[in-house]
């Protein structure tokens, strides 16, 4: 799922970092820390609508 949003969000042109990709691998498959991924305050609303149309659009409710 990570890498879809975040392709969707390149495709927007939407800057976006993904947070805790080593403590995620460091501590398993238990999902205790989860990745994050990360927008510009600026980037927020949009990147939000281009994530909720790519659901909306395959039927995914959030």
């Amino acid at each position: 799922m990570l890498s879809f949003v975040s392709a969707l969000l390149e495709d927007a042109d939407i800057d976006a970092l993904v947070f805790d990709t080593h403590a995620s691998v460091m501590e398993g498959s238990l999902g205790v820390l989860p990745r994050r991924i990360m927008v510009a305050d600026s980037d927020q609303y949009y990147a939000r609508k281009v994530i909720e149309q790519a659901m909306d659009d395959r039927g995914v409710k959030n």
